[in-house]
């Protein structure tokens, strides 16, 4: 059984969220700020996270930057509507995703199942074939799900991993953001510019020497972005 880790300040809410996962299957384990967070993912083997951003002691913000230091489990953060600011900067230090309040119960168990998909099939290796992909220096072992750059293992979330595959299996071919995110979300792409913008920007941090002058990365003004073919 997966363990889903829920953090939020209000325990309405948390206990609304656990009442659906449970249907789903999930075992929810509860957090009401950060620092509760924390301990709980060092004692216990947490499969996904949902967190809220304001909270008390430690907020999602930089629990988040905090998790992301050694860990790449999926994150779905909780905002409300008007923390747009927020929101960004969450996905910019390695959230996944996230869900603005007040949310539809069914949607967050959507995304949730989407994220865990994501993340457990990063976690499958196939013997029966090799699949790795070349651009210049960085290589991407599609059986190891490892990203390498001259020669150093990259660190990404399965997100920034499956945007990251995606260009490179096609490079040369331009994507727009609402190619990239309906191919990666698998759903219509309403308000997607800022959520795929970050997540490239992410990447870009992570693969280039210089994120300013992108060697690999490149983006085609009013079209999309595309993997340079090198």
């Amino acid at each position: 059984m997966l363990n889903i880790l829920v953090c939020d300040d209000d325990k309405e809410i948390v206990d609304a969220i656990e009442i659906y996962l449970v249907q789903e299957g999930y075992n929810v384990l509860k957090a009401y700020d950060g620092v509760q967070a924390m301990e709980i993912l060092q004692e216990q083997d947490v499969h996904l996270l949902i967190i809220d951003i304001m909270m008390p002691r430690l907020d999602g913000i930089h629990a988040t930057l905090k998790i992301r230091e050694t860990s790449s489990i999926p994150i779905i953060m909780l905002s409300a509507k008007t923390e747009d600011a927020d929101k960004i900067l969450g996905l910019n230090i390695g959230a996944d995703d996230y869900v603005a309040k007040p949310f539809n119960p069914l949607e967050l168990v959507a995304r949730v199942k989407s994220q865990l998909r994501r993340y457990t099939e990063l976690g499958n290796i196939t013997e029966e074939s090799s699949n790795v992909f070349k651009a210049g220096d960085l290589v991407i072992n599609d059986d190891l799900k490892e990203v390498m750059v001259d020669g150093n293992a990259v660190k990404m979330t399965p997100i920034e991993y499956n945007i990251l595959l995606l260009l490179v299996k096609n490079q040369g071919k331009v994507f727009s953001i609402n190619q990239i995110y309906e191919s990666i979300w698998n759903e219509d792409a309403i308000g997607a510019d800022n959520t795929v913008a970050v997540h490239i920007r992410h990447i870009r941090e992570k693969i280039e020497i210089n994120p300013k002058e992108p060697k690999y990365l490149k983006v085609v003004w009013g079209i999309g972005y595309k993997i340079e073919k090198i």
